[in-house]
């Protein structure tokens, strides 16, 4: 029997999750970050409802990756506060506090256990508060069992389970790397350049997943694949000189004399 995403990861979550879209997930108060005197964010501010899905666009050099820094703990801002869930200032935070309290990042470039098996990479996932080994020699309980199966399903890899993750594509790498980031059930996700090396039928599939995330996560991408974007942005954010040059649809968005003139051409 197929399932698609949408079956997989929202069929037992009540009609209710999305009802708080408005209240933001995630507020960023007037970040600026500077190194060694080049300002890669200035009084940058931006919001995330609950259950979003937005979009953050610019050409390079405007402050993506660096924003996504501040956001997880990698970067300090100078000035300026990340408050999440409306209480929590995650300029205060650490990396690995701000992971615990629900935010998960997948950068560009996949980053699995290339040595351990598919189902063993999303069990290490499902696992994080203990070493390597000691999660693989835990059993498993059989609702965790279901959690990793019902992933596999959703990323299509049910008959990879068990080879070696170093030999999956680049996009069956992509998938695992989402999954693992997932069965942690993450409140929100940023996601760097996910359907980059993609195929055009694994960039398609990934679009249907995260359209079938938002509700039950929010979810934060920074894309370049215009088309990409197209299919699945509720908001776009595009950034230039680490400041926010527009916002709103993509229709807007892409309307935007400045935006034009910045990033799209004419």
């Amino acid at each position: 029997m197929e399932f698609s995403p949408h079956d997989m990861l929202t069929q037992s979550y009540p009609a209710d999750v999305r009802r708080r879209q408005r209240d933001p997930v995630l507020s960023l108060e007037k970040i600026n970050v500077s190194f060694d005197g080049f300002r890669a964010l200035t009084d940058l501010s931006l919001q995330i409802g609950v259950g979003e899905l937005r979009c953050v666009i610019g050409p390079n050099g405007a402050g993506k990756t660096t924003l996504m820094d501040v956001i997880t703990g990698k970067t300090r801002p100078q000035s300026g506060r990340a408050i999440y869930d409306q209480r929590t200032d995650l300029t205060r935070m650490t990396s690995v506090e701000i992971a615990q309290a629900g935010i998960g990042r997948k950068f560009q470039k996949p980053t699995v256990f290339e040595a351990l098996t598919v189902f063993e990479n999303l069990e290490l996932a499902l696992k994080t508060n203990k070493s390597v080994w000691a999660c693989l020699r835990g059993k498993l309980s059989m609702e965790q069992r279901d959690r990793i199966d019902a992933m596999l399903v959703t990323l299509r890899l049910t008959q990879q389970r068990q080879r070696p993750a170093g030999l999956l594509s680049h996009g069956q790498k992509q998938f695992l790397e989402i999954g693992m980031l997932l069965v942690q059930e993450p409140h929100l996700l940023l996601l760097d350049e996910p359907a980059a090396g993609m195929t055009d039928a694994e960039t398609a599939y990934t679009a249907e997943l995260f359209r079938s995330l938002a509700g039950k996560h929010s979810l934060m991408v920074v894309e370049h694949d215009m088309g990409f974007v197209e299919t699945i942005a509720d908001h776009v954010t595009v950034l230039h000189q680490g400041q926010v040059l527009a916002e709103g649809s993509l229709k807007d968005v892409q309307a935007n004399e400045q935006v034009i003139d910045v990033y799209l051409g004419r």
